[in-house]
């Protein structure tokens, strides 16, 4: 959990503006909801591994004795905790608020959660996190709305050339089926699954078999990872997507994925965005060939795209960029854990960016601190001047911060200039707005 100092909370502000602008002209509108939710909630075997790292907080009025009599029993303990993401929230909001909110119901949630990690870098306990999600609508058109804000974004923050990581848990489920794995010990198969891309094929073989997983369902997905592949690239769709699959996948869920991919194609074409990076795009593996459904576009079909959150159901993501080898974000669908709140489902699909990893990508502009003046006073200057010169540059448009110059002026105005200030002027008793000489810090 961080201190920010005044030049970098601004700077985390004036990207967060940009995030929430360009999530609203997208048509998503910004709820709030407490940083505490009901332990039971927090802990209802939805929220994967993070559940594991919940701040807990102990109920009040709690005795020794009762502390005691209580001590193996978390639940018994503590009622409350702090919200490890911003999904779990919103599906208690929404049921919650459901009579008051469109059929159809597009949220942006922007706000800090808490996972008692062990601290390393890009690694924290306390770190904000940008939702968007869409509830209440089943088909591709709500995944490809959520890519494409989200793209779109990046595109805004100056991070052209994003991609999308896409898959399907139904496509997963219906993977490891076809291998022969029995659905009990399909949890740990897609933990090992998860680490493809950091110990390789023959890693993951090796741990399966670690794991005494079925011995006929590893040869078979042993297999399957050595099939003959050709070098020949083409972009996402049908043909990509089934020629990563074996064979046999089901229609609906190839269908749902190529839908995602035709309504972003035709998104991003339509304003420009296409840029034709789809070889980029879709990274260093290039072996699941298909065909383009309508132009390059940039979304890769990744099968063995895992994400570890227990509620997801359908289409997951992860956000990439060319410049970092790490995922900046990522998010999928989760039709069933409204269910539990109302006792009916209700589709729903959410995007999340990892604030805290993007915000170091994006380069400060040269314009962020336009017509911001130091304006440093002798200690004879009259009050009622200095506060009546700084109103009238407020008036006109400028940030103001008065200082009383030191003996070290080269201190005083390096500290300004770290704090975002670009410009300083010098005060004399009787000094007026339009005398004032400023001058450039750089």
């Amino acid at each position: 959990m961080r201190d920010f100092l005044p030049a970098e909370k601004a700077r985390r502000e004036r990207v967060l503006a940009v995030i929430r602008e360009r999530y609203r002209v997208h048509g998503f509108d910004e709820i709030e909801t407490p940083v505490m939710e009901e332990h039971a909630r927090l802990h209802a075997g939805i929220g994967g591994d993070n559940e594991k790292l919940a701040y807990n907080v102990l109920k009040r009025g709690l005795d020794a004795d009762a502390i005691r009599s209580a001590a193996d029993d978390a639940s018994a303990l503590t009622d409350l905790g702090l919200r490890y993401d911003l999904t779990v929230p919103l599906a208690r909001f929404y049921a919650t608020n459901r009579g008051q909110l469109p059929s159809v119901f597009r949220s942006i949630q922007i706000a800090p959660v808490w996972r008692a990690e062990r601290p390393q870098k890009g690694r924290y306990r306390q770190f904000v996190q940008c939702d968007i999600d869409i509830i209440g609508d089943a088909s591709a058109r709500a995944e490809a709305e959520l890519v494409v804000a989200t793209l779109d974004t990046l595109d805004a923050l100056a991070l052209e050339g994003g991609s999308v990581r896409i898959n399907d848990r139904r496509a997963l489920d219906w993977m490891l089926d076809s291998f022969g794995f029995d659905a009990d010990e399909r949890p740990g198969v897609l933990i090992t699954i998860d680490k493809l891309d950091k110990i390789g094929p023959s890693g993951v073989v090796a741990e399966l078999r670690e794991r005494d997983a079925t011995t006929a369902a590893v040869d078979a997905f042993e297999k399957y990872l050595n099939r003959p592949q050709t070098l020949e690239y083409h972009p996402y769709g049908e043909r990509q997507i089934r020629k990563a699959l074996p064979e046999g996948a089901p229609d609906d869920i190839v269908a749902h994925l190529v839908g995602i991919g035709e309504s972003v194609a035709a998104a991003r074409a339509s304003t420009g965005s296409a840029t034709g990076e789809g070889d980029a795009a879709s990274g260093e593996d290039r072996s699941a060939a298909g065909e383009t459904v309508s132009g390059d576009i940039p979304l890769t079909f990744d099968p063995f795209l895992v994400r570890g959150m227990g509620y997801y159901t359908g289409t997951i993501f992860e956000l990439a960029h060319p410049s970092v080898g790490y995922s900046l974000g990522g998010g999928g669908r989760y039709d069933g854990m409204i269910g539990r709140f109302l006792g009916q489902d209700i589709p729903a699909v959410g995007f999340s960016i990892g604030f805290e990893r993007l915000v170091d990508l994006v380069e400060e502009r040269a314009d962020a601190a336009a017509d911001a003046v130091v304006l440093v006073h002798d200690r004879d200057v009259p009050e009622r001047e200095l506060l009546a010169l700084k109103a009238a540059l407020i008036a006109r448009g400028s940030r103001v911060r008065l200082e009383q110059r030191t003996k070290n002026l080269k201190a005083l105005l390096e500290r300004a200039a770290s704090d975002g200030y670009t410009a300083f002027a010098t005060v004399a008793t009787g000094a007026t707005a339009d005398a004032l000489e400023v001058k450039p810090l750089s």
